[in-house]
C-alpha cells in the first residue's frame, strides 16, 4: 500500500523525519530541503579546494563535500576548513570516504559530517558470489560492527553527523550474494549500519540510496522508508540524488526524474544533483528542483489507498488496450504539439526528426522522430512520411477528404456529446481542475470505447500528483484506455522547463503509468523561435523516456560528476566519447574518474572507461576488465575498437 511509506497523495505532505544537526545546518524534521554539492579538486591542493568551495557556497551550497581517499587527505581537511573559516565561511564540510575507515575516523574529528558507503567501508567488492550460511553471514555482520563502531563513537563524541550512503553499483559481494543486485539489497546494506549506530544510541544520521537508474533509485528510497517505519517506527532524514547522471539536458532530466518523483511523495530532506560539470553549476539545478515544494495547489481527486492497484516498490506497466501503435506492450509514443503553427510544410518537420530531400523525394527519419503531430485546425497539404500520423481538431477531421490519414482530437465534454465511427482512432483531452470534477459519465463511455486514447493534463504547477491520482482511479475502475501524459513546459529558463516536464511525466512513467507524452509549448525563452521550441520539446520527450528506461532511442552515458579522486579531465573526455559514440542507439557507456566510481558504480553499463592511474585508463566490457593501463591519449580510440570487437559499433551516417 502506498500509505505504508507516503501520505502525500492528493495533498502534499513532507515525510516526518528526525532532525540532524550538521554544524550550523539542520536537516529533516520539516526544515527546508537543503542543497549541496561536492568539490572536484585535489584535496591536497588546499587553496584550489577552498576557492572552489567558496564558489559553491556563493552559488547556494548549504553543505560542501570533499573527498578523503586516504589518511593524508583526511588530515588536510583541517587545513581547508581553517582556510574557509579564516575567510568568513562557516558552511559545514562533509568528508567523502570509501574503503578507508582510518581516514573516516580522522575526518570525523575535523569536519561536521562524514559520508561512508556500506558497500566498501568494511565489506569487499570483487564480484565474487559466495554462498554464506546463516552463521557465516552473522559473523560477517559482527565483523562490520567491530570495525564500524569506533567511527560511530567518534562521531557521537564530537557531535559529527554521518551519511550512510548506499550506492546501487557498489553493493558488497556479501549483500549481492544474498539479495542480488536489487533495491532490497541496497536497503539492507544501509540498515545493517543504521542498526549498529542505533545500538550505540547515535542518531545524527542521514541516509541515501543512489543509483544511475532512476527507477531503481526511487524504489530503493520507498523501500527504505517503509523498512525504517516498520522496524523503528520513525525515519531518518534522506539525502536524494541520482548518481552518475551525466551532463547537459540529459543529466538534468535524469536527476529531476529521480529526485522530483520522491519530493512529490514528500520524501527527501537534502539533495545533490550529480552533473559532469563544474560543481557550482549543480546548485542552480538543485534550487530549481527544490523551489517546486511545497506545491501551490493540487487537484482534489479521491482514491482508495488501501486498494492501491499498483506497487510503488517495483515496475509494472499499467495494462492498457492496444489502439493502433499506442498502449499494450508498445513503447510510449511522442506527440509533437504544432497546434499554434499557422502553416506546416516539409521543413517544419525537421525539428521533430524528419528531414526531407526534395531531389530524391525521400525522408530521413531519426531514432528520435515523433510518432504523431497535433496540427490543430490545419491539415497538412503534402505527403507526410509514413511513420508520422496526424491528429487534428474534430471539426477539421470531419472535413478531411481521407480520414484514414488523420485522427480527431476532442475535449472530454465534446467527446461525451459526439458519436464517432467505432473503427476510428480518436484522442480525447481531459484537463483536470481543482473544482471537484465528476468523472462518472466519462468513465462509462471510456469503459466501452476501445478506439480511444486519453490525453491527460492538469491545472497545477506540479501536475504529477493529480495525474497519478486520476490514472490510479482509472485502474481502480477497470478502465484500460491508453493514456498520454500532457505537460506544459512552463518556466522562464530551459532548466526549469526540463525539470517540470521530467518530474511531472517521469515520475508517472517510473510507476508504469503512461503510454506516451505530449509536451506543450509554454513560453518561448529568449532568442528561441518555433523551430527551436519544437526541437527542444521533442528532444526532452525522448530524453524522459530514455531516463525512465521506457523507450531507448539513443546512446546512454553513465558519467560520474568528478571529484578529487578523478584521474583525468572528465568533462573533456566525456565530450570526446559522446562525439564519437552518440549514434550508437541503446548502448550504455560508463565514464568513471577513478576506481571508486569504477566497475561497481557503472551498474548496468555495457562498456566502461575508468581512470586507473594518472594518465592511465582501464576499459571494461560489462564488469570485466578488457584492457588495463591504456594511455589516456589513445584510450578513446581503444574504446571504439572495443565496441567494434563486440559488434556494438555502427558507422555514423553522414547527412
Amino acid at each position: 500500500m502506498l500509505e505504508q511509506y507516503c501520505k502525500s497523495l492528493a495533498k502534499y505532505t513532507r515525510l516526518p523525519t528526525r532532525e540532524v544537526k550538521v554544524g550550523n545546518v539542520t536537516i529533516g524534521n520539516g526544515n527546508p530541503i537543503r542543497i549541496q554539492t561536492m568539490t572536484t579538486t585535489d584535496t591536497m591542493d588546499t587553496m584550489a579546494t577552498a576557492e572552489q568551495s567558496i564558489r559553491c557556497i556563493e552559488a547556494g551550497a548549504e553543505l560542501v563535500r570533499i573527498t578523503a581517499p586516504s589518511k593524508t587527505e583526511a588530515e588536510n581537511l583541517l587545513v581547508i576548513k581553517n582556510e574557509l573559516r579564516t575567510r568568513g565561511y562557516d558552511t559545514p564540510l562533509v568528508a567523502d570516504i570509501h574503503f578507508t575507515p582510518n581516514a573516516a575516523e580522522i575526518a570525523a574529528r575535523i569536519v561536521e559530517k562524514v559520508r561512508v558507503n556500506p558497500g566498501n567501508y568494511v565489506d569487499k567488492k570483487k564480484f565474487d558470489l559466495i554462498e554464506y550460511t546463516d552463521e557465516e553471514y552473522a559473523a560477517e555482520v559482527l565483523r562490520i560492527k567491530e570495525r564500524f563502531t569506533p567511527l560511530v563513537l567518534i562521531c557521537k563524541e564530537h557531535g559529527t553527523a554521518m551519511r550512510i550512503g548506499t550506492n546501487h553499483g557498489s553493493l558488497s559481494d556479501r549483500i549481492m550474494s544474498r539479495y542480488g543486485d536489487t533495491a532490497i539489497g541496497m536497503v539492507e546494506s544501509a540498515m545493517e549500519f543504521l542498526r549498529i549506530a542505533r545500538g550505540e544510541d547515535y542518531h545524527q544520521i542521514v541516509l541515501s540510496m543512489k543509483s544511475s537508474n532512476p527507477q531503481v533509485m526511487v524504489q530503493a528510497y520507498r523501500l527504505l522508508v517503509r523498512q525504517m517505519q516498520d522496524e523503528f517506527g520513525e525515519c531518518y532524514p534522506l539525502h536524494l540524488g541520482v548518481t552518475e547522471a551525466g551532463d547537459g539536458p540529459d543529466g538534468r532530466i535524469k536527476s529531476a526524474i529521480g529526485i522530483g518523483t520522491l519530493l512529490e511523495d514528500g520524501i527527501g530532506d537534502t539533495i545533490r544533483v550529480s552533473l559532469t560539470e563544474d560543481p557550482e553549476l549543480e546548485l542552480p539545478v538543485c534550487r530549481d528542483i527544490v523551489a517546486r515544494y511545497p506545491p501551490e495547489n493540487t487537484t482534489d481527486i479521491t482514491i482508495d489507498t488501501k486498494t492501491l492497484p499498483y506497487s510503488p516498490f517495483e515496475y509494472r506497466r499499467r495494462t492498457s488496450t492496444v489502439v493502433g501503435n499506442i498502449g499494450g506492450t508498445h513503447v510510449p509514443v511522442v506527440i509533437a504539439d504544432y497546434g499554434e503553427q499557422y502553416h506546416i510544410n516539409a521543413a517544419s518537420l525537421l525539428p521533430i526528426g524528419y528531414k526531407y530531400d526534395a531531389a530524391t523525394d525521400k525522408w530521413t527519419i531519426s531514432d528520435g522522430a515523433a510518432d504523431y503531430i497535433y496540427t490543430g485546425d490545419i491539415l497538412p497539404d503534402f505527403a507526410l512520411p509514413g511513420t508520422l500520423q496526424v491528429i487534428c481538431d474534430y471539426k477539421t477531421w470531419l472535413s478531411a477528404p481521407d480520414k484514414s490519414v488523420c485522427a480527431p482530437y476532442l475535449t472530454a465534454a465534446a467527446y461525451l456529446q459526439k458519436e464517432i465511427p467505432a473503427a476510428s482512432l480518436r484522442f480525447v483531452s481531459l484537463y483536470l481542475t481543482g473544482g471537484g470534477q465528476s468523472f462518472e459519465p466519462l468513465f462509462e463511455k471510456l469503459r466501452n470505447d476501445h478506439a480511444v486514447v486519453l490525453i491527460l493534463s492538469a491545472d497545477a504547477d506540479n501536475a504529477m500528483k493529480p495525474l497519478r491520482n486520476f490514472i490510479t482511479l482509472l485502474m481502480q475502475q477497470g478502465i484500460q484506455c491508453p493514456v498520454i501524459l500532457s505537460v506544459a513546459a512552463d518556466g522562464d529558463t530551459p532548466d526549469k522547463q526540463l525539470i517540470k516536464c521530467a518530474t511531472d511525466c517521469g515520475g508517472l512513467l517510473l510507476d508504469g503509468m503512461g503510454d506516451g507524452t505530449m509536451l506543450l509549448s509554454g513560453n518561448l525563452t529568449e532568442n528561441e523561435n518555433a523551430a527551436d521550441r519544437a526541437q527542444f520539446l521533442n528532444s526532452t520527450a525522448f530524453s524522459i523516456l530514455q531516463a525512465t528506461r521506457t523507450r531507448i532511442s539513443k546512446t546512454e552515458y553513465i558519467s560520474c560528476p568528478s571529484c578529487g579522486r578523478t584521474l583525468f579531465d572528465l568533462q573533456e573526455t566525456t565530450a570526446k566519447i559522446r562525439a564519437a559514440t552518440h549514434h550508437l542507439k541503446g548502448v550504455k557507456i560508463a565514464i568513471m574518474g577513478c576506481i571508486v566510481n569504477g566497475p561497481g558504480e557503472m551498474a548496468d553499463a555495457d562498456f566502461g572507461y575508468v581512470g586507473s592511474g594518472p594518465g592511465k585508463i582501464t576499459l571494461y566490457k560489462g564488469k570485466e576488465v578488457v584492457k588495463r593501463n591504456v594511455p589516456s591519449e589513445t584510450a578513446v580510440g581503444e574504446l571504439i575498437n572495443l565496441l567494434k570487437e563486440n559488434d556494438a559499433w555502427v558507422e555514423m551516417e553522414t547527412v
